[in-house]
Order: structure tokens, then sequence, then C-alpha cells
């Protein structure tokens, strides 16, 4: 019998169980497309519950949190010292079963060992997951353990799974540091296949501002939204003058300081300006004070430098006290522990493994977020070097942040050094493991230069207008991909789509099957994803440029995994129509099939009888691709462009693109309207296109 359900349960406190759900979420909502979170047993029913409140917010579980638990604490004990259990597990089988009704498959999570009393054991979550019939993924805790201790905890806890009778999945060992995680790599070397080990990773640990705020009541004084995010390292009271506290910061503190001290102040906003001093992550006032009226005036007119500050009603060493006892959270805006979190995790399990093992209700639904994941996937196993010639956009900053975290690509950043690394340590980014390329003053000139010389001399480029177009970003950036020194570039986010296709055009060139560019958009509908071209370049093209259009979608969609069934789109379908428009379309379609016979095409037809089965039946009955298409190739810009942002907008859909098709390498532009979301869609398909450049 196929397993639906896999049961998470950790064996000791703070072993990061939700870091374990994250990552097989990541995986099942990649290759399921109805999936359920459910926990058996919360702490307090009149309090949500953070990872049920994380899990359905950051995937977009389709379900309501009341179904998403069973009892809390309190019920489960009354009814176990009740002698009630069975009961209490007819209930929870009751509820669950529901859900896997429902749902194609289910994560449990299991009781926390800090829920847990004297009542109630750590044998509770085996035997929920024996009548859940739920395969278990357990989860020990290596922190302050020998590695001996943790490698028999291993041992006793899959012969305890075994001996209930329960399927043992897979065994994270976590929080290891290095000696542990080098010693046990060795130790399983040739032994358990589904034991993984994921290292400790100190800034998971580490309090957020928003950590703060919630965690001791504090009231915001000066924040930006983006703010919360900040990462704490160290909390440090401004006990002494500014000269000799100056010495005792650190990179991320969290600094106490009475708002009265005005010199401490303004030497925490001067350590932004200064590259002998690190930025501190956050001021917090004690006392609920206040800054005199000219000492906020001043940090007001501080434009582009901020430090986030908050003010809490208790004395300095109350303050300091309650603090130390806040716990770190992760929270869906947490992007920075997110992507750290599915890097590691991504980087030290077997994917394919897990993948092939979870054989229950495989779809082949393709839902926007099953997209999402297959991108990154597809990118993180060829990794490529993308080229992001807009490192002054702040979004493309914390794009970049993403992409490296999740191992999508590797990153290029233009521009000068020191200006990047400055504006993205100003927005508490870490972009460490970036490649920064001064474009203006690079050694690469003289031969950028001189390549695109020969490229264009016999159009009439002169020697020093080749060197004056090297000195523009983006044709810096092509030229780095048409010379090997990066796979792709992203780019359009503060350029224009001009400004990013000319270079392409110029230096790149497109493939020997086409002559010219086009573009597609990923159309991610709720239950599928349909590929949409041209939406963005070409204005009219004629029959011979049309086909051609379908040609490289077709392509483009079976690229990534979508099996192309091309749709020649117009106001008439077959022989109901006539006009000049028609008619390009009907010569389009001839032209199609007289060079690529083995493709599925289907034109004229209109958008209706291409994607309703039913409309199809009536209108092409003996069609392979009515009712079925997957490619749809619009006639011009004008109705492509309405058509995507009208299905966008009145159905929800992700539209991810444009995705240029058609060069020799891949280049890829942005809205300048885009979210970083966007850009690292982008980034992931250009890395796609990079690893698939013959």
């Amino acid at each position: 019998m196929k397993i639906k359900s896999l049961y998470i349960s950790a064996q000791e406190k703070d072993a990061g169980t939700i870091f374990v759900s994250m990552g097989i979420m990541e995986i099942l909502k990649r290759n399921i497309d109805r999936v359920a979170f459910f926990r058996p047993i919360i702490f307090k029913k009149d309090k949500k519950d953070n990872d049920i409140n994380f899990i359905l917010k950051r995937y977009n579980i389709d379900m309501d949190y009341e179904d998403s638990y069973g009892f809390d604490i309190d019920y489960v004990e009354k009814m176990i010292s009740q002698h009630r259990t069975n009961e209490l597990i007819n209930q929870l089988i009751q509820k669950f079963k529901k859900l896997e009704d429902k749902y194609d498959f289910v994560l449990c999570e299991g009781v926390r060992r800090s829920f847990l009393t004297t009542t109630i054991n750590y044998d509770l979550n085996i035997k929920i997951a024996q009548n859940f019939g739920s395969a278990v993924i357990n989860i020990i805790n290596a922190k302050n353990s020998t590695v001996l201790d943790v490698y028999e905890n291993m041992l006793i806890e899959k012969e305890n799974l075994k001996s209930e009778g329960c399927v043992h999945f897979a065994t994270f060992i976590n929080r290891l540091d290095s000696e542990q995680h080098k010693s046990l790599q060795s130790t399983l070397k040739s032994g358990d296949k589904n034991c993984y080990l994921l290292k400790e990773v100190a800034e998971l640990d580490m309090l957020t501002i928003q950590d703060v705020i919630e965690g001791l009541g504090a009231k915001s004084v000066s924040m930006r939204e983006k703010d919360h995010t900040r990462i704490i390292r160290d909390v440090k009271v401004a006990a002494l003058t500014l000269d000799n506290f100056l010495q005792y910061l650190e990179e991320d503190d969290l600094v106490i300081v009475p708002a009265d001290r005005s010199d401490i102040i303004l030497g925490l906003f001067g350590s932004l300006y200064s590259n002998n001093y690190p930025n501190v992550s956050g001021i917090i006032f004690p006392f609920s004070m206040k800054a005199h009226p000219n000492i906020k005036k001043l940090l007001d007119g501080l434009d582009g430098f901020n430090i986030p500050i908050i003010s809490i009603d208790t004395n300095t060493y109350e303050t300091a006290r309650n603090i130390s006892k806040v716990s770190a959270r992760i929270r869906v805006t947490s992007e920075r522990k997110i992507a750290l979190v599915l890097g590691m995790f991504n980087a030290n399990t077997d994917i394919e493994s897990i993948e092939r093992r979870i054989t229950s209700t495989y779809s082949t639904t393709m839902t926007p977020v099953m997209f999402e994941y297959k991108l990154f996937e597809m990118a993180r196993s060829n990794k490529k070097r993308i080229v992001l010639p807009e490192s002054k956009d702040e979004r493309i900053l914390r794009a970049a942040e993403i992409i490296i975290r999740r191992g999508v690509a590797d990153v290029i950043l233009l521009g000068n050094e020191k200006e990047v690394r400055e504006n993205y340590m100003r927005l508490g980014v870490d972009l460490s493991g970036a490649t920064i390329i001064d474009y203006k003053n690079s050694k690469l000139l003289d031969e950028f230069t001189d390549a695109f010389f020969k490229q264009r001399e016999a159009k009439g480029l002169s020697k020093l207008a080749a060197r004056d177009a090297m000195q523009h970003v983006n044709y810096f950036a092509t030229m780095m991909v048409h010379l090997g020194y990066a796979d792709g570039m992203v780019s359009g986010a503060i350029h224009s789509t001009g400004e990013t296709i000319r270079p392409a055009l110029q230096i790149i060139k497109t493939t020997p099957d086409t002559s010219i560019v086009s573009s597609v958009f990923f159309m991610c509908l709720k239950t599928k994803v349909l590929v949409y071209g041209d939406c963005a370049v070409n204005q009219d093209p004629d029959a011979e440029a049309l086909a051609q259009i379908a040609y490289s979608s077709s392509k483009t969609a079976e690229a990534f995994g979508i099996d192309p069934k091309v749709a020649m789109l117009s106001y008439s379908t077959g022989e109901s129509g006539t006009g000049a428009d028609v008619d390009k379309v009907k010569e389009a379609t001839g032209i199609f099939k007289s060079l690529h016979p083995d493709i599925l095409v289907e034109g004229p037809i209109q958008y209706d009888a291409a994607i309703d089965a039913d409309v199809a039946a009536s209108k092409l009955p003996n069609s392979k691709v009515a009712g079925k298409a997957t490619v749809f190739i619009f006639p011009d810009l004008n109705t492509g462009n309405n058509t995507y942002k009208a299905v966008q907008r009145s159905s929800g859909a992700v539209a991810i693109g444009p995705i240029l098709q058609g060069l020799n390498k891949p280049i890829n532009d942005l809205s300048r309207g885009c979210s970083v979301d966007d850009i690292v869609n982008t980034v992931a398909i250009t890395a796609i296109q990079a690893g698939q450049v013959k």
C-alpha cells in the first residue's frame, strides 16, 4: 500500500522540526497537487500555533486553520489521565482521515518535546503515527551530545519504530558541529542511506527585530517594514561614554541605550557612514523615553541611512534580561532564514531518493508553487553563473541573496565594489557569496572592446565607439555571456526592453534555426502551466515570423517539462472565418507543419476551443490539440499582451516572464515594475536555459 502521509517527530527539544517540515513540504508541493498539513497536538487551542500558521501561509495550503490540528495539551492530558487514550486516538484518526480523503498527501508534525509532561510521553507520537498509517521521519538534536550518543539514539529510534510496526522513512540528525558532522559522515558512509546530517547554523538561532518587538511588547519609534527581519547577533548596553563604547561595537548588535544619550545615538548613526566601524541592527530605548526633538529631526534627515529604533517600558537591566528570554522564530517574512534553511536542507538531503519513495497519488497537475519549485530544483541541479548588471536596485540585491541562499545560481553583480557592498550591507543583506565586477575599470575591457569591434567593424563601428559601448553595463554584461565569463544575464529592472535586447542582438545573435528573437510567459494557472507567446517583443509578425515564434515557444515548453501542443490563435476556428488576419495564421500554421511535422499544432483556432475540451468537441472534434493546448501563439503583440494581463488579473494566475527565446545564449528581460520574486524566478529560468545551451 502506498503511503499517503509522513509523520515528523522530534526526540529532543529544539531539534529543528519546523526546518525539516519546510524541506519536506517543498518536496511534496513540487510533486503533488493537494497537500495538507496537520499537527495532532498543539499547545493551546486559543493561541495560534506558530508552525501551522507558518506552513499554511508560506506554502499557500488550501485549508482552514481549524482543520490543521487535533487537540490541545489540556484536552489530551485530561483524556489520558482518565484512561481514555484509545478514544483520543480514535478522535484523532477521524480528523486525520477527513484530510486524507480530501487531499492527495498529508504532512504531519508531531507533538513537541517542550509540550510534553509526565502524563504525555514521546511514545504518543509513535502511537499516533502507527494509527495514521504514516511513515515516520524522526529528528535527533545533536547539540551538546557525543557522536556515540547520537549514533546510538538513531539506532534505538529505528528499532523502536520497527517494534511498534511503524515504517521508518528517514532520520535527520540536526545541529551538528563540524567535528560531529565529519565523524558521523564516516560512520554512516556504508550504513543508513536514509539518514541525513544537518549542520548547526548559528543565524537560525539569532533573534530578529520582530522577535524582540513581539517578545517584549516593544513599540516602533523609527522602522521600515523591511527592518523587522534584521538579524541580531548580540545585545549591548551602552553604559559607557561614546569614546569607550565604540570599541565594543560589533556587526548586527542591538544596542540598549536611554533616549537622552544623544552622543551614543549619533555615534551609532555615524558608524553607518564609517568604514572603520560595524553596522548595528537596531536601537532600543528603555523607560519608553523619546529622543530630543532636534536629535529626531537630525536623524530623519539622514536619507538612505537607517537604524531601526524601538522602545520599551522597562528599565535598562530588565530590558536586557527580558531579551535573553526571547526565542527566535521563523516567519513567512523571514526570507533570509527561509533561504538559508532550504539551502542547507537541499545541500544535505538526497532529494531524488525522497521523491522516489513518496509514490502515492502522483499528479500530473502543475500548480504555480509546484512549477516554481521545479524551476529551483532544475537550476540547482546544474548551477550556472548569472550576471545581474543592475546592482544599484534594491530588488536585485534582495533577490540575489535569495538566489545564493537557495543555491539557484552563482551571482555576478556589476558595479563599483565598494558601493555595492555598502548598499547591500545597509539593507542588512548578505551577498558575500556573490562576485562583484567593476565593469568600468575591469581588466576585461580591452578584450571586450576588441571582440565587439571585430563583430561590428564591417557595419562602421570604430574602436573608440566599441570601447564606449563596453562602458554601458548591459553591453558589458552581454559580452560576459558571449565570451563565457557568465552563462546568462538578467536585466530590465531599471533599463528598458530595448536596452536589454539590443546588445544581445548585436553580440549574442540568434540561433541557426531562427532569425527572430521572441518571448513567452509561463502562465501558472490553478492546476496547470501554459505557455503564451509572443506577448512582449514582436508587434505584428508576418506568417513566417509567427511560425518561428511558435517553434521557439514549443521548444521552450519542452525544455521546462511541458508537452508542447501548439494552438495558433485567431478570431476564427478552422474554416469559420475569413480575412487577412485569419489568412496570416493559416499560412503560419502551414509553414510550421511543413518544417516541424513531429510537433502537434492546430490553427487557426480560437482561445476557447484551444483550452476548453467541451468547446473543442463542438468546433474541432477530431483535433489532437483543441481543448488540450499547452502553447498558445497570439497573432500580434496587442492581442498577446492584453490577453496575458487579462488572464493574470482576472484568474489570479502567476505570470512568469517575459522569457526571451531564439538567442544563442540566454538573456532575459525584467519588467521595471518587477518584484523580488519575479527576479528570482527569471534568474532560475535563465540558469536552466544556460544549462541547455549546446
